[in-house]
């Protein structure tokens, strides 16, 4: 009997622990997107349908963060579940009280708006907060050796999941569109070419899992670095899409505003491993 309550005792101090380091990795993800002025203009003039989207997406992609590199140590997909659940909670509270704190919410303002900017935050706080214990804890103990294994999708999803975690941060930025709008059409080619290369070198030199089967730069060059340079463009077309950066815009504007956005979305994919 004393050994069982010492147990449980002792789960639910990790328990703790685990949402203390939650609550830290939410901080650190969304402070830079709390304190961005366009954040707070979207989330009250963005669209209430690409919001619902954004948020309706946002499930999924938690619930496979929490299933590869959760803020505590997981047995089974209902702990995943469960984790995915309380760092989307985790994000909504930080993004509540961060945005109130900074004078961001009042009760004059319309309802629809304070729900907006709150709901927008809140995805990339809750990536944060699932992901609290690979960026907070720096024993082995706790980095990996409980870690899922990941299939080749599941390196793909994580590349997704990476791509997005740097994208997101410079996406709601009107730099991305002015970067785009002063560069030629050389420019973009070159920077497609450049992403391509940071990318491959990355990912070759970082090593995914199954990478040691590689016989060479090529194999790596097309299970990794094509994939993942196509995850990153689609993934920056979504997000400026959600945001409504294309909006009105020509088709090579948002050729080149994608590439623009694709570069730190490359870095994003081919650090997968090392961000999440």
């Amino acid at each position: 009997m004393a050994g069982s309550t010492t147990a449980a005792t002792q789960s639910d101090q990790g328990y703790a622990a685990g949402l203390a380091r939650a609550f830290g990795g939410a901080l650190f993800f969304a402070f830079p997107l709390l304190m961005t002025m366009e954040m707070w203009s979207l989330g009250f003039s963005m669209d209430r349908g690409r919001l619902a989207l954004f948020l309706a997406l946002g499930l999924p992609l938690v619930f496979g963060l929490a299933h590869y590199a959760g803020f505590r140590k997981a047995e089974g997909w209902i702990d995943d579940m469960l984790d995915a659940l309380a760092a989307l909670a985790v994000g909504f509270i930080v993004s509540v009280a961060m945005l109130s704190l900074f004078g961001l919410i009042e009760r004059t303002d319309p309802i629809e708006a304070n729900i907006g900017k709150v709901a927008l935050q809140a995805i990339p706080a809750a990536m944060g907060a699932v992901l609290a214990r690979k960026q907070l804890t720096g024993s082995g103990r706790d980095r990996g050796d409980d870690d899922h294994t990941a299939s080749y999708r599941g390196e793909l999803f994580l590349m997704t999941a990476g791509a997005l975690f740097l994208a997101f941060n410079v996406a709601p930025t009107e730099e991305m569109i002015l970067i785009g709008y002063m560069m030629s059409a050389g420019h973009t080619v070159i920077l497609a070419g450049v992403s391509v290369l940071l990318l491959h070198v990355l990912v070759y030199k970082l090593g995914f899992a199954g990478q040691e089967v590689h016989e060479g730069h090529l194999r790596a060059f097309l299970e990794f670095t094509l994939p993942g340079f196509a995850i990153a463009l689609l993934v920056s077309l979504y997000v400026l899409w959600t945001f409504g950066r294309t909006d009105g815009l020509g088709l090579m504007e948002i050729v080149s505003t994608m590439i623009v956005l694709g570069l730190p979305a490359c870095l994003g994919a081919a650090l997968a491993r090392l961000v999440v």
